[in-house]
């Protein structure tokens, strides 16, 4: 462990930071509607970093399955 891993730290703390910045820009952290594809968009976006910048837009879409009757 010396110089290089915390190198290789220092970026994947600036890469979220980016992904958070895109996911704030996009507007997901001000809707109400919290559910299962909203999250996922949301961590998505957060780990696609500076890819999202380039043209990249996740997207999750996800069904949970409905309480029996």
């Amino acid at each position: 462990m010396g110089r290089g891993s915390s190198i290789g730290g220092v970026i994947l703390v600036i890469w979220l930071i980016i992904g958070i910045i895109a996911a704030g820009q996009r507007g997901y952290f001000n809707s109400d509607d919290a559910n299962c594809a909203k999250a996922g968009t949301i961590v998505v976006t957060i780990i696609a970093g500076p890819l999202n910048y380039l043209g990249v837009n996740p997207k999750i879409n996800c069904e949970l399955p409905q309480p029996s009757k």
